[in-house]
């Protein structure tokens, strides 16, 4: 976990996609936002691993399933990147699930197909059991 802990880097992450979003607008794919949130944070001097692999660990086995977290910044923010026209349930449950699969507990869930970025930020936070 990097010394700054998840809030930090969840503020340096949201500024970021604000930075993203105010320079390209709504209406890409969203690896193109992916790929500039990537350079944005990157050029910030943070640690970011793009499309990490997450396995999935059932019965002390490690199975990969193919999950795959768009962002992983520091090793402790899960960043999970949409350019949808609504936001769904299924998309909140996608970080929570992302969340306990990692370790990690906090997540963002960014819409970049959005008039303004500041309304289509999620941040949920998962503690994990002790």
């Amino acid at each position: 976990m990097s010394e700054l802990g998840p809030d930090p880097i969840s503020k340096m992450v949201i500024g970021a996609a604000i930075e993203v979003h105010k320079s390209l607008g709504p209406g890409l794919l969203g690896s193109a936002y992916e790929s500039c949130l990537f350079y944005e944070l990157s050029h910030k001097g943070l640690n970011v691993k793009c499309q990490q692999p997450l396995p999935l660990t059932y019965k002390q086995v490690k199975l990969d399933c193919g999950y795959r977290v768009d962002l992983l910044v520091e090793n402790c923010v899960v960043v999970e990147l949409k350019a949808v026209e609504q936001v769904e349930p299924i998309y909140e449950a996608q970080l929570l699930s992302y969340l306990k699969l990692s370790g990690c507990s906090v997540g963002l869930l960014l819409n970049f197909n959005c008039t303004r970025m500041v309304d289509a930020i999620t941040r949920r936070v998962f503690n994990h059991p002790s």
